[in-house]
């Protein structure tokens, strides 16, 4: 089978290295098997997403010189690549999750989950408790009416550990029940969540590997029970380590870090993707190599598997 990967940016901001670093790396370890590259937008939430952001990403990734086979401004035949305008397909699998009785109608509120008593995971995720899980369509119907607001919709998962073997970071699992609870599909305001998009849309686009940050290793188990559901092939996983600041802090787009903006005035795009490649242990210096210069070196067994701080004055 032919390798498709993909960069699947959520364009909120200016990217920075961690996001060029995760780009990087798919890059790299599609196109070092021969195989493809998908773009897609993953714009969800379009407040915070506006065009603009995924049109100067694109300038990016292009300026750095990763290029994509199949995306915005190329084309291919599993268009449109913006989420945003993908929602008929979300609504279809959702209707055939709804049709195995499996989702449920929920009230909770953020803010009430995180006031409640409702278990935390360690890193602080609320793990749903079942509050709205055996509501009756006339209990729903009243609070609909009480609350005033449309309620989110919830996967009911089953008490079962789903492990799978991810390609860098290796054995992972989860019972979902005891670590995740039922998990949303679609919040209050209408808008679908990510982990029944990505899925949706990896599948329709063919998507055979997945590289992205170890931050979404968590959410692996949840979408492999939704590939199953919906008996749709899932892809191999490839989770990588996540960037730092040389105080410990991950890198955020809100904090202003290590922006692509700052970066391009000091750098060209060779001296950026060799100080990372440097940093990803595939490059034996940090000179300035070109992303095509780099499939010679890669490796993923070359890769640290713990997340890597920046040193002080690299960039």
């Amino acid at each position: 089978m032919a390798v498709v990967g993909r960069f699947a940016p959520s364009p909120s901001g200016r990217i920075h290295l961690g996001n060029i670093f995760c780009s990087l790396l798919a890059w790299l370890s599609a196109r070092q098997q021969g195989g493809r590259v998908v773009l897609r937008i993953e714009d969800l939430d379009t407040a915070r997403c506006p065009r603009r952001y995924a049109e100067q990403m694109e300038r990016d990734l292009q300026w750095l010189g990763l290029a994509w086979d199949e995306g915005p401004g190329v084309g291919g035949l599993h268009g449109p690549y913006e989420q945003s305008a993908r929602t008929a397909l979300y609504q279809a699998a959702l209707a055939r999750l709804e049709e195995q009785g499996l989702v449920y109608p929920c009230f909770c509120t953020r803010a009430e989950l995180h006031a409640a008593s409702a278990p935390h995971r360690e890193d602080g995720q609320v793990i749903y408790p079942g509050t709205c899980a055996r509501l009756t369509a006339e209990e729903a119907l009243r609070r609909a009416k009480e609350t005033g607001r449309a309620p989110a919709l919830r996967l009911r998962v089953p008490d079962e550990r789903i492990s799978f073997t991810d390609g860098h970071m290796g054995p992972y699992g989860e019972n979902l029940l005891q670590e995740c609870g039922d998990f949303l599909l679609r919040r209050s305001d209408g808008m679908f969540a990510y982990q029944l998009a990505v899925v949706v849309d990896d599948a329709a686009m063919a998507v055979t590997e997945v590289v992205r940050g170890e931050d979404l290793l968590s959410s692996t188990p949840r979408q492999l029970y939704l590939y199953r559901l919906l008996d749709l092939p899932a892809p191999a996983f490839f989770h990588v380590p996540l960037l730092l600041t040389h105080d410990g802090r991950r890198l955020s787009k809100r904090n202003a870090d290590a922006g692509l903006d700052d970066l391009q005035g000091r750098y060209t795009a060779a001296e950026i993707l060799g100080k990372l490649a440097y940093l990803g242990g595939f490059n034996p210096g940090a000179g300035p190599r070109t992303a095509e210069a780099l499939l010679e070196d890669f490796a993923w067994d070359k890769v640290p598997a713990a997340d890597i701080p920046i040193p002080e004055g690299l960039f």
